[in-house]
């Protein structure tokens, strides 16, 4: 038996992962958290085979940065993290602290059994980059950081200083961002790929077989 944890802070999606993943023979829901900064306390608690972790839950806490934790501290335990957001930079970052799989909330129950399977078996399960996002045909991978440097509220100088290229490079990258999305503003093209979720700006990463619950 597959004793999973979910961190999931949107109720109704963790009730249907829980409820889904409880009809299957050879899984269960030992434990559930809204909030990811909860997720290694209660993986030390519950010693689960594996977790399910949302990247953005509450209070804008980073399910990636918990991921990480896990997998430094509780290696024996698999990680896979999970997103409604077609944010194609969580791909990159999932990949970087070794978690064990990425899922795409809108992927189906199907996929969901198919990703924690495959995962117990030892096999990774990541989407191209292109299933993800728009974003990943059209900008290069310096030109998505520099948008994500924007979305983040970012002076033209300060992304200079940041990546380390003069003022006069960023401009460069911007005015290319602006004639491939059509934009004539990079301030109006950031409110839109916040608001339709393209990014996500980074935050610092600075009862019966009873199922657990913090919250």
């Amino acid at each position: 038996m597959v004793r999973i944890v979910i961190v999931e802070d949107q109720i109704l999606m963790r009730d249907l992962l829980e409820g889904h993943i409880s009809k299957q023979g050879d899984m269960e829901v030992v434990g559930v958290s809204d909030d990811a900064s909860k997720a290694p306390q209660l993986c030390a608690k519950l010693k689960p085979d594996l977790i399910l972790i949302d990247i953005v839950t509450k209070s804008g806490t980073s399910g990636l940065q918990f991921a990480k934790q896990i997998r430094d501290e509780m290696p024996d335990i698999k990680v896979i993290v999970m997103t409604s957001y077609p944010e194609i930079t969580f791909i990159e970052e999932a990949m970087k602290i070794k978690a064990h799989s990425y899922l795409h909330k809108s992927s189906g129950v199907e996929h969901l059994v198919y990703v924690i399977r495959s995962t117990m078996k030892g096999a990774g399960v990541y989407p191209s980059p292109a299933d993800i996002s728009p974003f990943a045909q059209v900008f290069s991978e310096k030109e998505l950081t520099i948008i994500n440097h924007v979305c983040q509220g970012m002076a033209r100088t300060e992304i200079a200083q940041n990546l380390g290229i003069s003022e006069s490079m960023v401009k460069q990258y911007i005015t290319s961002i602006l004639d491939k999305s059509g934009f004539d503003s990079i301030s109006k093209f950031a409110i839109y790929a916040v608001s339709q979720g393209l990014i996500v700006p980074k935050t610092p990463i600075h009862k019966s077989s009873a199922v657990q619950r913090d919250n």
